[in-house]
């Protein structure tokens, strides 16, 4: 029975010990979550913890198989997420759900337009769609222009438009700022704080617990399908969430054993592209991770898809161990090798299986007589699986079914395979927990101090990062873009974040404490 309107009679949303699992796999072991009204409560937890079953439960995408779930104290059980958006629960998920080809005004109301007869009324389509964009703050956005034309934050404004015109007292907003800019993040930190005044309940799921902690008023973390804390966000340590989300200390996050710097594996001279870079010139020796910082737009990524023969060169030059190269089949050949920040539209095949996507650039030794066999394949997959650790349940599972984590750990373990000595690496953490990251910051440093015993030798390693304790923790230098253009790499040593960003933003500090 879903709930009617009314006199609220404690939280927003209480779920009381909801089960569900998938065979012999127990995704939800008996989860309690209480949200009130006016309340931002984040859910916290690695890939994998149960959240997006969780939720899939909640907004009637999968039925429980044991618990209950009430709203405003009446028992609400959705059997589809048509009955959950009826009951007033809205999911934003992290790829919208928006039909490009249609106007603002027509998504808003898509599936819940107002008719007579066969008729829609379009007046008043417009007239709901357009207090719906008041309500968010956003009247500006054209009600008739097509949804695909607007940008990535514009769209997520619409998604949550359509949200607020359909009567949603739960918004549950999964990683919302993975495609958002710091502008629009805090935009959106205003809207979820406009919603909270008019007593809407936001579950916030995120990785960056840093957002977690400016935006959410209380937290639940998941581990292994069980709650393992939860408590008001402001009177926890950041620490605190973390050891609760991996079940153990992470204090040693950012490792960095003893680095050697060896000969140099990459030239970077004079690159120009299109419209960025502009000029930019850099060496990177075996042994060395150096790190790209800049804002969003600076031209960060731009550069390693120049490097890497993605984008096209209007001139300049770049050399892999003193060879010239300028395409990406050139690229993998001399042994160097890329990590796109967009894994799912161009990272990786998502259609494709773990194995597959693993070996695609090296398929020499898969099988007899030139062949490729699947069971070669996975016999080159398996120990990669092991050493990253992989979590899936067989090298044959498709990696459009992997948690965003393992994803990342398939780029990599990708990279591994064909022996790269150099890594271009654009945002590998990005969107992924804090035991992934962990685990890519631990296998950054071992492939940069190589093994003398074993006879690894070192790579050499591209990180560009939006995070910059990320960069800081990890890189031995850090260079910095600005409209296209890369400064010169520092040690880490001597920078921090404010340096950082007084670079990326065309800042100098004039030594008196007032930026020029």
């Amino acid at each position: 029975m879903n709930p009617v309107p009314g006199t609220v009679h404690g939280p927003r949303l209480r779920m009381e010990a909801v089960r569900r699992s998938f065979g012999a796999t127990v995704a939800l072991d008996g989860v309690d979550l209480t949200v009130e009204s006016s309340e931002v409560h984040a859910l916290i937890g690695e890939n994998g913890a149960g959240k997006s079953t969780l939720m899939k439960v909640l907004s009637g995408a999968l039925l429980p198989d044991a618990g209950r779930m009430m709203l405003d104290g009446v028992l609400y059980a959705p059997r589809t997420p048509v009955d959950g958006r009826a009951a007033g629960v809205a999911m934003i998920y992290q790829e919208l759900s928006l039909a490009p080809h249609l106007t603002v005004a027509e998504n808003i109301l898509l599936g819940r337009e107002p008719v007579t007869g066969p008729f829609v009324r379009r007046g008043e389509v417009r007239e709901r769609a357009a207090t719906a964009m008041s309500r968010i703050g956003r009247p500006d956005i054209p009600l008739d222009l097509q949804v695909g034309r607007l940008s990535a934050a514009e769209q997520q404004l619409v998604e949550i438009a359509r949200a607020v015109a359909t009567g949603c007292r739960v918004l549950v907003l999964d990683e919302p700022t993975s495609s958002l800019t710091r502008t629009d993040i805090g935009h959106l930190f205003d809207l979820v704080r406009r919603l909270q005044t008019e007593g809407i309940a936001v579950v916030y799921i995120s990785h960056v617990l840093e957002e977690v902690r400016e935006i959410s008023d209380t937290f639940t973390v998941l581990r292994d399908g069980q709650v393992t804390g939860r408590g008001i966000t402001a009177d926890t340590q950041l620490e605190e969430i973390v050891t609760l989300m991996v079940g153990r200390d992470i204090h040693d996050l950012y490792i960095r054993g003893e680095r050697v710097l060896g000969e140099e594996v990459l030239e970077v001279r004079g690159l120009s592209g299109s419209t960025s870079p502009h000029a930019v010139s850099f060496t990177l020796h075996r042994g060395e991770v150096l790190g790209i910082a800049g804002l969003v737009g600076s031209g960060r990524t731009e550069l390693i898809r120049s490097i890497f023969g993605l984008d096209p060169v209007r001139r300049g030059a770049v050399r892999v161990s003193h060879v010239p190269c300028s395409t990406p089949p050139m690229m993998w050949q001399l042994g160097a090798g890329m990590v796109s920040e967009d894994r799912g539209r161009e990272g990786l095949a998502a259609g494709l299986s773990l194995a597959d996507n693993l070996t695609l650039p090296r398929l020499d030794g898969l099988g007899p007589w030139g062949l490729v066999t699947p069971a070669g394949q996975e016999r080159a997959a398996q120990p990669w699986i092991e050493r990253l650790p992989i979590r899936c349940s067989s090298p044959r599972q498709k990696v459009a079914t992997l948690s965003g984590g393992n994803q990342q750990k398939v780029a990599l373990a990708r990279l591994l395979h064909t022996g790269s000595d150099v890594l271009l690496l654009d945002e590998p953490t990005r969107g992924i927990d804090v035991g992934s990251k962990a685990l890519i910051y631990r296998l950054i440093d071992d492939l940069a101090c190589g093994d003398q015993v074993a006879g690894i030798a070192p790579r050499a390693i591209v990180v560009v990062s939006s995070y910059l304790p990320e960069l800081l923790g990890i890189c031995d230098s850090i260079a910095v873009m600005h409209r296209g253009r890369l400064g010169p790499p520092r040690p880490v040593a001597d920078l921090d974040e404010q340096a950082i960003m007084l670079e990326a933003t065309g800042t100098e500090s004039t030594g008196t404490g007032e930026a020029a």
